[in-house]
């Protein structure tokens, strides 16, 4: 907003310097600010470690979602496609705040109904700027995709990926941690794209996460509940779609997949299948983790953070620069 009403008179540089200071310092000071008002976590019955999380203030994506829309929308040079996106982002986190403080949890109908809606607002926004062609490499041919189809794939990959985040949000600081690494992964792509919109969306982003960190770090204070990690499963996706090479999802929020992906996966099949499968496999994935393999909360955290980190690295190096 601010770059339209001043133009050139303004240093984009400090625009953007003030912008990230206050992503990571407003995330901070709004948590400290708001973490009583929140809603309170009852505690997960049949999760690893479940109990700790009860009677802690939960729904906090609400505060550095609103944090990072609110100034982005002030300090950077949106455009009309972008800020459907940031409103799309702020109904994924508004949907998640009001399952979170709702007494009853909202049946997996009602918020797969939701999940298909968004996606499909952000894909048919999508095409309409953007047209139905990707890349697998970055210099690699342009395939141009059926409108019908890329629609199709392109809403899959959003609502999985609001659902794999979510299911993936079970550990202090695990969702935010990881995603802070697929930012990261997002933004070198963008940063050689020369893409300065949507890299400052994710350093912006990113140091919302790190505000929000500050309190959820373990043991935490504060938990993100659906109003987090549903926001940020469906940014994710977007940022994916607008670096022009979705199948980078598959690399760069391959923890996320596994993790939370997993268990939709044996979900799934049980249902259609109608018998037990996968039982030997605690999902999500981060409960066998502590379960099974013994591994502390933070043993977790810094184990996925690295499988992922490293993931992404290599296919960074392997895209641009081997």
């Amino acid at each position: 907003m601010i770059p339209y009403f001043f133009g050139e008179s303004v240093d984009s540089r400090i625009l953007l310097l003030i912008c990230f200071i206050a992503s990571f310092v407003g995330t901070i000071g709004m948590s400290a600010l708001l973490k009583e008002r929140l809603p309170r976590d009852g505690g997960r019955e049949f999760a690893v470690g479940g109990e700790k999380s009860k009677g802690k203030p939960r729904g906090a994506g609400i505060i550095f979602i609103l944090v990072f829309s609110l100034i982005s929308l002030l300090l950077l040079p949106v455009d009309t496609e972008s800020v459907i996106y940031l409103i799309m982002v702020i109904c994924a986190m508004l949907s998640g705040f009001l399952d979170d403080a709702s007494s009853h949890p909202w049946g997996r109908l009602k918020k797969g109904l939701l999940d298909f809606l968004l996606a499909g607002i952000c894909t048919g926004t999508y095409l309409n700027f953007n047209g139905s062609s990707f890349r697998f490499l970055p210099n690699g041919a342009v395939i141009e995709l059926h409108s019908a189809l890329f629609a199709s794939l392109a809403i899959l990959l959003i609502f999985a990926a609001i659902n794999v985040v979510n299911c993936t949000d079970g550990v202090d600081g695990l969702s935010a941690t990881v995603a802070i690494v697929s930012l990261l992964s997002f933004y070198v792509v963008f940063r050689s794209l020369e893409n300065t919109l949507y890299g400052a969306f994710t350093i912006s982003f990113l140091l919302s996460l790190l505000g929000y960190l500050w309190f959820n770090a373990s043991p935490s204070k504060l938990l993100m509940g659906d109003a987090g990690s549903r926001a940020i499963g469906l940014l994710l996706a977007l940022l994916c779609l607008k670096c022009g090479m979705p199948f980078l999802f598959l690399s760069f929020c391959l923890v996320f997949l596994l993790d939370g992906g997993l268990g939709l996966l044996k979900i799934t099949l049980i249902k259609l299948l109608h018998r037990p499968v996968l039982m030997k496999i605690r999902t999500p994935l981060h409960d066998h983790a502590r379960k099974v393999f013994g591994w502390s909360d933070t043993q977790t955290v810094f184990r996925f953070t690295i499988i992922q980190g490293s993931v992404s690295a290599l296919t960074i190096y392997l895209l641009f620069f081997y």
